[in-house]
């Protein structure tokens, strides 16, 4: 049974802000739907957050910077066949995201 991937009305918002600058991030997200929809885990967990949530880093091809000017996304696997992608933001725009944001966008989830 393939993974179902969800989208967080925060990840909807600001993905929607982003394709308007930048319309590659569309793609960079289909790409990496179709990873989690087939079970892959990409990107590295990110400790402090007593969740299983994982950063995965996409490249902008606009920017012309690879993966360290590109876009960030925050996924929370909630079970092993369920992911909502929660956050997503350009590293050339914002820093981290702190673990007790992370904390309250999954709280609010449920």
């Amino acid at each position: 049974m393939p993974t179902r991937v969800l989208f967080a009305p925060e990840f909807e918002r600001g993905l929607t802000r982003l394709s308007r600058k930048y319309p590659s991030v569309i793609r960079e997200i289909d790409r990496l739907v179709t990873q989690l929809q087939t079970d892959e885990r990409p990107g590295d967990k990110i400790p402090g957050v007593g969740y299983d949530v994982y950063k995965m880093r996409l490249k902008n091809p606009a920017a012309s910077r690879g993966k360290r000017g590109g876009f960030r996304v925050i996924y929370y696997v909630q079970v092993a066949d369920l992911i909502y992608l929660i956050a997503i933001y350009s590293k050339t725009e914002q820093t981290d995201i702190p673990a007790e944001t992370i904390r309250r966008l999954i709280a609010s989830l449920e």
